[in-house]
């Protein structure tokens, strides 16, 4: 499997995993399963919408535009463009900046960790690596 191959599969799995957190906060989903309700504290936080929309859903506009690039640089011209390694590579990077963001809110401002933006942070942290390990096979 290819490096860009593996970032849209990880990507996929973000998009799940945000697509049932934005499901929660927009009411479709009734409990989430986390066991220990710091989940539901996160995501009925105040912080857990930006500009009108909840972080979830931008979670999965951002594993959606990942997944759909990462795909796209497996077919054709692409496949050995460098530009796509390096638009993987500031994506997941921003990725990985914004996460440890949210991580702080829930750590020292909402008092509560979600498991959920626990394993998504680090499902962007290991796609930063892949893009990384990309970009060095594709300079």
């Amino acid at each position: 499997m290819t490096k860009r191959m593996a970032l849209a599969v990880l990507a996929l799995v973000g998009v799940l995993l945000s697509a049932y957190l934005t499901l929660f906060k927009l009411g479709y989903v009734g409990h989430l399963a986390c066991g220990t309700g710091g989940c539901e504290v996160v995501q009925m936080s105040r912080w857990s919408v930006l500009f009108g929309i909840p972080v979830a859903g931008w979670g999965l506009a951002f594993y959606l535009t990942a997944c759909v690039i990462a795909v796209a640089g497996t077919q054709g011209g692409l496949a050995d463009a460098p530009r796509v390694s390096w638009t993987l590579l500031g994506l997941s990077a921003w990725g990985v900046l914004f996460s440890g963001y949210l991580t702080a809110l829930e750590l020292f401002v909402i008092h509560a960790v979600c498991r959920y933006c626990i394993a998504s942070a680090a499902l962007v942290a290991v796609m930063f690596l892949v893009a990384a390990w990309d970009v060095r096979g594709n300079p």
